[in-house]
């Protein structure tokens, strides 16, 4: 169904956050970050408020922040984008310390740096606090496709394969004194690139058929857990809960 090893993102824990069922915290995540999605971006005060709520859950489960922001480090490329925009946004502008800035791209900078920190951080807490076999079961029990838990299964199997097989090509090349050093070099790259998908795609026929031949049909066994205690549901659904309080009232005031 899974990797049958924990993932570098899961932080080992014996909290109630931890022992929650998987798909209730996927439900709590998804409606968590529907609630921030729907926050008007002038409504400031509300995404402090949704950062003290995700700290709160980092302190129930034991997870601390240096883990969680080292985690979050993902984002940089796209915190890179949205420091962009209010220099290349048109409408009305405003100067600060004699630069000219667009005053729509600074909404607009603001609201994917807000939105889109507190879905990383909502995403590493559940990455942290779930080992990535009980979310596919967790995404299994909440009627995801079984087509996309399949190959969201066999990504998380094989992805740890493929990276050693690269890092072997790396040695290979190594050994025989290469170095890439500027874009001449480019073409060794490439074809390593091609030898790679030709290797992957190759593996993965074999594993298809030997899935076959153990009768492999098209899907996988369901596995049946015992289902989440209205206590657990209860226990899950604070967060959104206080995250739709926190919505709404950034609506009205």
């Amino acid at each position: 169904m899974g990797a049958g090893h924990a993932h570098k993102l899961y932080r080992h824990g014996h909290s109630r956050v931890h022992r929650l069922p998987a798909h209730c915290k996927i439900a709590a995540l998804l409606c968590f970050v529907l609630a921030v999605v729907a926050t008007p971006r002038e409504a400031l005060g509300a995404f402090g408020l949704y950062a003290l709520l995700l700290g709160a859950v980092a302190v129930a489960a034991r997870v601390p922040a240096g883990f969680l922001f080292r985690r979050m480090l993902v984002e940089v490329p796209f915190v890179l984008c949205a420091v962009l925009m209010p220099f290349v946004a048109e409408g009305e502008m405003v100067h600060v310390l004699g630069v000219p800035l667009s005053v729509s791209g600074l909404w607009g900078a603001w609201n994917v740096l807000a939105k889109g920190t507190l879905g990383v951080a909502a995403s590493v807490l559940l990455a942290a606090t779930t080992e990535l076999r009980e979310v596919l079961q967790g995404l299994q029990r909440l009627r995801m496709p079984s087509l996309l838990v399949q190959i969201a299964s066999f990504m998380i199997r094989y992805g740890d394969v493929i990276a050693d097989e690269l890092r072997r090509m790396r040695i290979a090349r190594a050994s025989r004194g290469f170095e890439a050093r500027g874009v001449r070099h480019w073409g060794v790259l490439a074809k390593t690139a091609g030898a790679l998908f030709i290797r992957s795609y190759e593996r993965g026929e074999r594993v298809h058929l030997a899935m076959v031949s153990r009768g492999y049909t098209g899907t996988m066994p369901v596995l049946h857990e015992a289902p989440a205690t209205r206590a657990q549901w209860t226990y899950a659904a604070t967060l959104p809960a206080a995250a739709l309080a926190v919505c709404l009232m950034g609506w009205t005031l």
